[in-house]
């Protein structure tokens, strides 16, 4: 059931995707051949107007076919030759929305929350060393680590993952006097909690009653750091802290998705998690989407931009069949990388 669940909302989110793609060229008055939710051989299709609207096999994509997107046209109405705010407007249209969405799902998520943890030290577990004035002491905000600002509890341990086992940068808020504590060597220890031995860093949080305010501030810093996970996790790989082996695709995502579901406590809390799940993966779908990469929207983005200042200066244009032959082969790479994270999937499931 979870399973079905999750391919139906990873298909409604590429479909809210191209849905942003499909409103704003309408908008515009770019003409839409086809806006299909699914891909592979055709189901039902309905002819409106100018635009069919089809319904696909395989729920894992969809698309909005725009005259002039991909080929020479003379239709004065095609996306080509659109102005090129229309154009741009367009293209990020489908990041927008997905944003959009997990935006929302977030915010319904936090709008029953009741209280929530801050990142003010309520205290210190039994033997930790780092206590004083010149360390940390009850009553410190945490405010970055590294450089990087904390926005919620989660980031503290996030952000301690990321720096290793290195001595961090700790900037605290202290009596209302911002304090950078400097190598601080911050890190996990063995502590005993409730009889059980337990890898923590030591420190305890203060808990506040949730207001109005604090549950929309709280659902924007969760979108926001799903905004900041995707470019970590990027970083992680050109480091080499992440490799191949920890990319997943949809059959992975769909996976992970069902293993929520399963591991909740009961039917609401395993909805609650798939929710608060598809948020990630939408917000994901948005940044990944505006990355320069051929193919992407951003990759288009990028192209009309320099386009742009190439007719600024040069007076001349990039030549559409040397734009094309770029996406083109962006395409292809990015076909082979997903047929390789989605084998790489499988091996993990049924390893």
């Amino acid at each position: 059931m979870y399973i079905i669940l999750c391919i139906l909302i990873f298909g409604l989110l590429i479909a809210i995707h191209e849905f942003g793609h499909f409103i704003v060229a309408k908008a515009c008055g770019v003409r839409v051949n086809e806006f299909s939710i699914g891909m592979g051989p055709l189901l039902l299709h309905k002819q409106r107007g100018e635009t069919q609207y089809s319904l696909r096999l395989l729920p894992i994509g969809g698309f909005c076919a725009m005259e002039g997107e991909d080929e020479e046209s003379e239709d004065e109405r095609a996306f080509s030759r659109a102005a090129g705010w229309k154009r741009f407007l367009i293209l990020i249209a489908g990041a927008g929305f997905n944003f959009l969405a997990g935006l929302i799902i977030v915010l319904c998520l936090y709008s029953s929350v009741t209280s929530y943890t801050t990142t003010e030290l309520a205290g210190f577990l039994d033997g930790f060393p780092l206590q004083g004035e010149e360390y940390l002491m009850e009553g410190d905000e945490i405010v970055a680590i590294n450089g990087r600002r904390v926005l919620l509890t989660s980031d503290i341990s996030t952000l301690m993952t990321l720096a290793g086992d290195e001595p961090v940068d700790l900037t605290i808020r202290r009596d209302g006097e911002t304090i950078v504590l400097e190598d601080l060597p911050l890190t996990l220890r063995e502590y005993e909690v409730n009889g059980q031995t337990a890898m923590m860093y030591g420190l305890q949080f203060s808990v506040r009653e949730a207001g109005i305010l604090d549950r929309l501030r709280l659902g924007c810093y969760s979108t926001v750091n799903f905004v900041r996970t995707v470019f970590w996790s990027l970083e992680m790989l050109l480091t080499g802290a992440a490799g191949f082996n920890d990319l997943s695709g949809p059959v992975g995502i769909v996976q992970v998705m069902s293993e929520v579901g399963q591991q909740s406590p009961s039917i609401l809390a395993a909805l609650e998690n798939i929710l608060y799940f598809s948020a990630f993966i939408a917000v994901n779908l948005a940044v990944m989407n505006l990355l320069p990469i051929p193919a992407l929207d951003g990759g288009r983005v990028f192209f009309l931009l320099l386009n742009g200042l190439c007719g600024l200066v040069l007076r001349r244009r990039i030549p559409e069949r040397l734009e094309g032959a770029v996406h083109f082969a962006g395409l292809v790479l990015l076909l082979l990388l997903m047929v390789a994270v989605a084998v790489n999937d499988v091996y993990k499931i049924v390893t």
